[in-house]
């Protein structure tokens, strides 16, 4: 019975011992293998020369002689092709930008052109002619009304003279007259004024070529009255009328005389005679009446400086250049401009440029501006000499060839 015991005990360890081994042996099989760590060496710390007895024997290390060192290979070099041949650089010039030149205008016609323009003298209007239709058309015209009329002339600068001769005129007619519609008086007062501002004078610009050569037209008057507009201006009347022109710009005192005269020019078609700025005038005048012979134009136009008409060196230098003209042939106009609102300050400069040079006709400017259209009365008067164009505005074709009957319509109105 022990020995049956004692087997069982070692049946059952043996048992045992059998199962952990295989127990074991599945575990090796699932854990990975252990990983070897990283082997991390020190450098090695230098250890400082020994000297003397402590010195080390030296250790003999196999050398290699030059011979034996192996070079290393010369690495290829890429072929590099050769350059092409270098192409000389041709150098392209830019088109040149054209001049474009300025459209030459074609200027209204001048025919008729006063009736156009009627309504420029508005101002004129009220205090000339309504005002003289005003009192006219009175029940009983007593002389504080004729003192009124005489008033109302003589403010719009008619003048002392023409004032009396036409007041004198109206009461008689008046009186003959006896009943006064107002289609009468407005008709009366037409005629009278017609005839006071003159009718009969000859008015046209002498501005044709005769067989000297072209018409030779000088524009004069003080600063600042607009001689060089007026004297472009001119240029389009006369291009308007079939004209050829070349201008004139003898005013080297002002800086940009010469250039608006141009511009002026450009715009018609006109060609421009100019100098140096501060040149000689009469130098000038006369290259431009050369060049309008050269070219056979029908009329040369010369723009003068504007001079003080107090100043006698400046006056007689405006004479001088009339004398330097008029060796190529005669002067045909010396038109003398006014400013219509300086009323009769405008007499005074009249009269003294009429002693240097003589005046055969007169423009006045700016009468749109002015309620005084009784100048053109008083500065015939005083002269002799016709207003011959009239400036109403700023405009370019706004110069008008001075008509006595549209003159006085535009004055009393309808």
């Amino acid at each position: 019975m022990e020995y049956v015991i004692l087997a069982v005990v070692i049946a059952v360890v043996a048992i045992g011992a059998i199962a952990g081994l295989v127990v074991s042996g599945r575990r090796r099989q699932q854990l990975p293998p252990k990983s070897q760590a990283p082997v991390i060496t020190a450098p090695k710390t230098p250890q400082e020369p020994q000297v003397g007895e402590e010195a080390a024997p030296p250790t003999e290390e196999p050398r290699r002689t030059v011979e034996e060192v192996p070079l290393p290979e010369a690495p290829e070099v890429p072929e590099v092709p050769e350059a092409p041949e270098a192409v000389e650089a041709v150098e392209i010039e830019a088109p040149a930008e054209a001049e474009v030149a300025p459209a030459i205008e074609v200027p209204e016609p001048t025919a008729g052109r006063l009736v156009r323009l009627r309504s420029r003298l508005s101002r004129s209007q009220n205090s000339l002619g309504k005002g003289l239709l005003s009192l006219l058309s009175r029940e009983h015209l007593d002389e504080d009304t004729w003192e009124e009329i005489e008033e109302t002339l003589l403010t719009a600068d008619v003048g002392v003279a023409p004032t009396q001769e036409l007041v004198e005129r109206l009461r008689t007619r008046v009186k003959v007259l006896g009943t006064r519609t107002p289609d009468e008086l407005r008709g009366l007062l037409r005629e009278e004024l017609v005839e006071l501002v003159g009718k009969d004078a000859d008015r046209t610009v002498r501005s044709t070529k005769h067989e000297e050569g072209p018409a030779v037209v000088l524009v004069v008057g003080v600063n600042g009255v607009g001689k060089t507009t007026t004297t472009g201006k001119l240029a389009r009347v006369l291009v308007a009328d079939g004209r050829k022109v070349v201008l004139g710009a003898a005013d080297t005192f002002r800086a940009a005389a010469a250039d608006q005269l141009q511009t002026w020019g450009e715009r018609v078609g006109a060609r421009t005679v100019r100098g140096p700025e501060g040149g000689d005038p009469a130098s000038i005048a006369f290259d431009a009446v050369k060049e309008g012979i050269a070219e056979a134009a029908d009329t040369v136009l010369i723009d003068t400086a504007g001079r003080l008409h107090t100043k006698t060196g400046l006056m007689d230098e405006l004479g001088k250049v009339k004398r330097v003209v008029e060796k190529h042939g005669p002067v045909d106009e010396v038109l003398l401009v006014l400013d219509a609102t300086t009323g009769q300050n405008g007499l005074i400069q009249a009269r003294v440029f009429a002693e240097v040079v003589d005046i055969s006709g007169i423009v006045l400017t700016k009468l749109d501006g002015t309620a005084k259209g009784g100048i053109v009365v008083a500065v015939q008067r005083e002269l002799g000499v016709p207003v011959k164009l009239i400036g109403l505005g700023e405009g370019a074709d706004d110069l008008a060839p001075f008509e006595p009957g549209a003159f006085v319509d535009a004055l009393i109105g309808d």
